[in-house]
Parts: structure tokens; sequence; C-alpha cells
């Protein structure tokens, strides 16, 4: 499976208006249309972009007909005496931060403000969101223009959550935003088959194919902020485990101090509330023979169940 770069809305919008005015500067004029295809946008978003530009003082305007276009005032100049240096500084230092997941326009733009406030780029930071199975690819940057241009997404998704039997279906979503939750990446959108906000992990994907069918804007924003029946979320069950000395590395790595009380011989108390599911499961053991699930009753014997089955399996 693979996954993608992710910016956010608003910083890509500022991204683009900047890439706006460095074309016009450029180019002296040009259409909407080629706006709109160098940038993966609608004509309707850039016709909003010259809007905000003119709004904010930058003067740009529309000629209509025949060799008509966007365009600024001759004597415009990108002034950068309007931000002062620290605001520089933060801007540059924002957008290296944005760079550390790997979007090819930011650090397009990145380059282009370095050269333009004469500064040079402090790589302050580094960024990997993907883990050890899961190879960067095209779905960040393939969701991240269906987003932008509101273009219908389909794809095959592995669902295991309210299925009847988990297996591939297709899905077909009007995508609103990329988010990262629980070390992993999902989308959230709106579901053409369950005509309802779900959310899908990224790493249960396949055959990604962004269409040209266009969607309108839905008002989401409570559904984006609180997603119906997400396939991560499960409800969360208080446990408590014993676990040895010889994982002390682990204990402090993924339990907050607070959750953790070490115990005269050297082994911790743990106490956490996590949702009941596979990976639960799996991460306890994972912990092999240096954890004792104490607390609840149903999840010891089920881990010693499963304990059973595995030994089982290396006679």
């Amino acid at each position: 499976m693979l996954c993608y770069d992710v910016i956010g809305d608003e910083n890509m919008q500022i991204n683009r208006l900047f890439q706006i005015i460095y074309t016009l500067l450029d180019k002296k004029s040009a259409t909407a249309k080629e706006l709109a295809a160098q940038h993966s946008v609608s004509v309707r978003t850039i016709y909003r972009d010259v809007e905000t530009l003119s709004s904010v003082g930058i003067p740009v305007y529309t000629e209509q007909g025949k060799g008509g276009g966007i365009s600024l005032l001759p004597n415009f100049v990108l002034n950068k005496s309007i931000l002062n240096e620290r605001e520089q500084t933060e801007i540059l230092s924002a957008l290296q931060g944005l760079s550390s997941v790997k979007t090819i326009e930011t650090d397009r733009v990145l380059q282009r403000l370095s050269t333009f406030f004469n500064k040079a780029v402090v790589n302050w930071i580094d960024v990997d969101f993907s883990h050890w199975g899961f190879i960067a690819g095209e779905f960040f940057n393939g969701f991240k223009t269906a987003i932008i241009s509101r273009r219908v997404a389909e794809f095959d998704y592995y669902a295991v959550y309210g299925e009847t039997a988990p297996s591939f279906t297709s899905r077909r979503i009007e995508p609103v935003q990329l988010w990262f939750k629980g070390k992993a990446w999902y989308v959230k959108g709106f579901c053409l088959l369950r005509q309802d906000i779900r959310t899908f992990k990224l790493s249960r994907m396949g055959n990604l194919i962004i269409t040209d069918e266009y969607f309108a804007e839905r008002d989401l924003t409570t559904l984006i902020q609180t997603p119906s029946n997400p396939d991560w979320e499960k409800k969360n069950i208080p446990l408590k485990f014993k676990i040895d000395q010889e994982m002390a590395h682990r204990v402090y790595d993924e339990f907050h101090e607070s959750q953790a009380e070490k115990q005269p011989d050297g082994s911790f108390i743990v106490t956490t509330s996590w949702p009941e599911d596979d990976w639960v499961y799996g991460t306890i053991l994972s912990y092999g023979e240096h954890i004792e699930v104490l607390e609840p009753p149903h999840v010891r014997a089920l881990i010693k169940e499963k304990a059973e089955k595995i030994a089982k399996k290396h006679l």
C-alpha cells in the first residue's frame, strides 16, 4: 500500500497565492484556465483567489474577451518590507516544518521565499509519518488534489468493522480532509455509498482513482470534527498490566509516568485505557513473556487463549 504527502488547505491557499503573484510578475498576464491547470484547482477557485488578493490590497485585475486574462498593475512590486525580520523567519520556519511531510509544492515555495527574503533555509526539523511497513507513494498527492479541486475519489477498501465479512469493497467519496491519527493516515469524506461522512485508513486502500467528476461543497464542519463510525474508533476499556523490568524501555516509551508505577522488584504496574480491538491484543502479545494482564478478566482470558494457540503452532 502507498501513502501520500499532505498539507492543510489554508496553508495550500497561502502557497498558491504567493505562486500566482510570482507567475503574474514573471508572465505579466495569465488566464484563469492556465492558473487552474498550474495549481490543479478549478477555475472558480482561481477567481476566488483573485478576490482574496484584491481584498488585501494586491492590485490584481481581470480583462474579459480575446487576449484578456488576469494581470497585476504594471507598477506593482512585491514588498518584502511589509514583514519584519522575525515574521520572515517564522514564515520560513513554518514552511520548513511543512516540508517535512515531503510536499514538493512546499519545498518550491520555501526555496523561492528564502531567496526573496535573502535568508538561508535552516533544516530545523525532520518528520517521517510513515511506519515501517507502509511505503510513501501517490495516495497523499492524489487525495490532496481531489480535496482542493473537489473531485470524487474512487478506491477499493478493506473494511474491518461494519461489514458482514471483511473484504474489499468499492467506495466513492467526496474527500474533504487528510488526517493523521494514532500512528496512521486517514482520509475523511462523504461516502456516496453510505450517504454519510466516513473515515478511511489509507493503508487499507487500493486502486485509487481521482475522477473528473466534481462535487459541490457540503457543510461538513460538525461531522468532520466528530466523524461517525471511523474504522479506528472503538470504545475504550480500562486495562491493568504487570510488565517486567526487561521491558522498562517500552514502558517509558509507550506510557506516561502517571500510568506506570515502578515496583520494588523493578517491574511496573501499568494502568491505561485503550480501544479494545486486534491492535490491543497484538500490542499486549508483543511483550511476550514479560507482561501479565491483571484486568479486565475477559482480556486476560483472551490473551491466554491466543498465547496457547501460538504455542501449539510452535510444538
